[in-house]
């Protein structure tokens, strides 16, 4: 009998685009792969894969009493149902809600992915401080699991959540990202005419498109370069998400001539190679795959110093970082970076290496192959 896999994800596109590779490689080495998650789109785009589908809404949106309640009951029916070996939970939610049901129903085994400490752990308003306070006590019930390991993607938020939680080193891990595929992401010249200044991400005001868009307005007034830059937005709102821009903020910026919106995109290998520069301005993250992604295509990265994105680079050597919610920093670092144009190169070509050495999907793979298998031979 093989032995089952349920991985629990907040919604289908984030478990396409940064899970999916592990929970191909999880049903090659002879798991049962059961998935979790919200979905938006048919089910049928997860179960061509062979993974066997369970829908399950999180509202992720809301953070009400009866959403919370529900979706926790939903997944102690599903556990009764499936009866898995391990538990892999992927995101906030479902590692808090996920881990408490898993030490209720004595799930054998869990894995913990977070992917960043989310917006609670950005704000400073009372709110934010009583949240933080409630949702570490959840993480302290949550993550002491006999037989765990709870996934980070960098040195910060593993420090953080072994101290909330009151972990031993030993049940932390860092695994860095989702990884890239380095053979689908190529080394790519810098492109010739109009230099493009993207932005590529979720359009979240915590992703530091205000700044960016701050940093574009002061650049087009300036006469830094006789070619100006096209500053260039890619990706979509999330209307779940509280801090999600508003569409009609981002077609006043394009009614403005500010930026170019270009929207979802699926082929981000030819999305990145148009651009000049990468930039993302986030106030934090777990290990952002876009600037992976920029790495591998040879793409120098302005980038935030905080954490997860500062651990994406090599300062000076693969870009730039800058302080968070600065738009005078952003602008200026971008015009450093175009008045050098052999800087560009060399910075895209370190890039390129230290993606290789360090992002490679492969190994992230293997990593939790890894993790599976010992934390199942161990229950």
């Amino acid at each position: 009998m093989k032995n089952k896999i349920l991985m629990v994800v907040n919604v289908d596109w984030f478990f396409l685009s940064h899970r999916l590779p592990i929970a191909l490689a999880a049903i090659d080495e002879g798991y049962e792969v059961h998935v979790a998650t919200s979905l938006t789109q048919p089910r049928d785009k997860l179960e061509k894969f062979g993974l066997i589908v369970h829908p399950i809404d999180l509202h992720r949106g809301k953070v009400g009493f009866l959403s919370i309640i529900t979706y926790f009951l939903n997944l102690i029916s599903l556990l009764k149902k499936i009866k898995p070996n391990l538990i892999h939970l992927v995101t906030i939610k479902p590692v808090l809600l996920g881990g408490i049901a898993a030490r209720i129903m004595r799930v054998p085994a869990v894995v913990y992915a977070i992917s960043g400490m989310g917006y609670v752990y950005i704000g400073t308003s009372i709110t934010h401080k009583l949240l933080r306070k409630f949702i570490s006590f959840l993480y302290m019930s949550a993550l002491n699991h006999f037989n765990s390991i709870v996934i980070l993607q960098n040195p910060t938020d593993m420090k953080d959540i072994v101290r909330i939680a009151k972990l031993k080193h030993s049940s932390a891990r860092i695994i860095k990202g989702s990884g890239v595929n380095i053979s689908q992401y190529k080394l790519t010249d810098l492109p010739s005419g109009r230099p493009i200044i993207m932005l590529p991400s979720r359009f979240l005001r915590d992703k530091g498109i205000y700044e960016f868009i701050e940093a574009a307005r002061g650049y087009s007034n300036t006469n830094i370069v006789e070619a100006s830059p096209r500053f260039v937005l890619v990706g979509e709102t999330d209307p779940e998400n509280k801090a999600t821009i508003k569409n009609n903020q981002l077609k006043k910026w394009e009614m403005e001539g500010v930026i170019e919106n270009w929207g979802f995109q699926t082929d981000m290998v030819k999305v990145l190679s148009q651009s000049t520069i990468i930039v993302l301005p986030s106030y934090r993250e777990g290990l952002p795959k876009v600037l992976l992604e920029a790495a591998a295509c040879g793409r120098p990265i302005i980038t935030t110093d905080v954490p997860g994105c500062r651990d994406a680079i090599i300062p000076n050597v693969t870009g730039r970082l800058i302080q968070a919610k600065d738009p005078l920093a952003i602008q200026m670092a971008i015009k450093e970076l175009l008045d050098d144009r052999e800087l560009l190169k060399k910075m895209g070509k370190h890039g390129r290496i230290f993606a290789e050495e360090n992002f490679d999907l492969s190994d992230v793979i293997a990593e939790h192959l890894q993790i599976y298998h010992s934390l199942i031979e161990a229950s």
